[in-house]
């Protein structure tokens, strides 16, 4: 009875995994030049039976996200996320080559249950209402990480609070790229430590005069010897926001810039010109000497070296007498005189008549005093063998 409980709790599961494998569709309305944020919440993704109620433990989700036929995201759009705890972010900034229609798919895995539960987000990319953003302004914030800027709150306080540096303007963020995707380093795991982001604004309104003052020449000058830069008016944005004022850049797109001049297609043909004669015929060329000259002369040079070494080896060595003569007379004669104390020692060891102790004696037995009679005559037998 417990078994068959058991199977039917799992075909109730299996049915409702499959009914929830329709994907649900959102629809979202990015504008072109301004920035884009959705968060992908676990609520959103989670489907808990209606008998189940809701537990307070938080449960690990992470997402895939990619443009429908493609397995990548569009180049415009970027995901992240810090943990399979915390939520989700898809943001970034259309450019007027993505205006249109795309659709983007996103997969949820659940990692306490391994169920996946996909979302259709339909994208409707359009032009934005409200005068241009010609003036542009990007700053470094040190302080935070992309993911706590994403929500709307944060950007809102970061909006209000550089509106005491650039007034009178209306702001409105125009992108949010994290540091790392600009080439900055991954910092130490040290608590304060941030990866930084970058966030540009937009406004109809032109810079002010503090910020200018930041972008001035002075202040390059001063980054460079590692002080801060001018800063005329009031930091705002400290103590929330700590901003790198030597990663400040002003776009100014009031002026239109140039068109360039389209190239005029030619004939194709070089014009005349009396410093440029190419040949027309090449001249018959004997590779022969060329040959054997790459060939011989290293044959050669290997040679005389070779003839060298062998007369440096064999025809100059130095010999006894040239050694006997470098080394000092008193060492010569302390040679000689060990030399001669040992062939003395020699010749009076092989001429003695005294029989050698029984105890030297071989197969001499130390407890009974036994010996067997030696094969040979021992006491003939030098104490020093001869080693010559």
């Amino acid at each position: 009875m417990a078994a068959a409980l058991i199977w039917i709790s799992l075909l109730v599961g299996l049915l409702e995994g499959l009914g929830g494998t329709e994907a649900q569709q959102t629809t979202l309305h990015p504008l072109v030049g301004r920035v884009f944020v959705h968060t992908l919440d676990h609520e959103s993704f989670l489907q808990r039976p209606e008998h189940v109620f809701p537990v307070s433990a938080p449960i690990p989700i992470t997402y895939h996200a990619h443009l429908q036929g493609h397995p990548d995201l569009p180049r415009w759009l970027r995901y992240t996320q810090r943990s399979p705890y915390q939520p989700g972010f898809l943001y970034g900034t259309a450019t007027p080559e993505d205006r249109g229609h795309q659709i983007i798919e996103v997969t949820a895995y659940n990692r306490d249950s391994f169920n996946t539960t996909q979302q259709m987000l339909v994208l409707l990319i359009g032009d934005p209402e409200g005068p241009l953003l010609p003036y542009q302004a990007e700053f470094l914030v040190r302080s935070h990480d992309v993911e706590e800027v994403l929500p709307s709150t944060p950007a809102s306080r970061f909006l209000t609070a550089l509106g005491g540096l650039w007034e009178p303007a209306e702001l409105q963020l125009v992108n949010i790229t994290s540091a790392l995707d600009r080439g900055g380093r991954v910092p130490l795991p040290i608590e304060g430590r941030k990866e930084g982001v970058y966030i540009k604004v937009g406004s109809a309104s032109p810079f002010s005069t503090c910020l200018k003052m930041v972008v001035s020449p002075d202040s390059h000058a001063r980054c460079a010897q590692g002080q801060p830069p001018l800063l005329s008016c009031y930091d705002t944005l400290a103590p929330h926001f700590r901003v790198d004022w030597c990663n400040v850049s002003l776009v100014d797109k009031s002026v239109p810039e140039p068109a360039d001049e389209a190239p005029a297609p030619g004939d194709g043909i070089l014009e005349h010109d009396p410093f440029f004669c190419p040949p027309t015929e090449a001249t018959a060329r004997d590779f022969l000497t060329d040959a054997l000259v790459t060939l011989l002369v290293p044959l050669l040079v290997a040679l005389l070296l070779t003839l060298l070494l062998a007369y440096v080896m064999c025809c100059r060595r130095e010999g006894r007498l040239k050694r006997d003569l470098a080394t000092s007379d008193i060492q010569m004669v302390h040679h000689r005189t060990i030399r001669g104390n040992t062939e003395e020692l020699r010749q009076m060891a092989s001429s003695r008549e005294v029989p050698r102790p029984l105890s030297t004696l071989p197969m001499f037995n130390v407890h009974t005093g036994e010996r067997l009679p030696p094969q040979v005559d021992s006491a003939q037998v030098p104490l020093i063998l001869d080693q010559h």
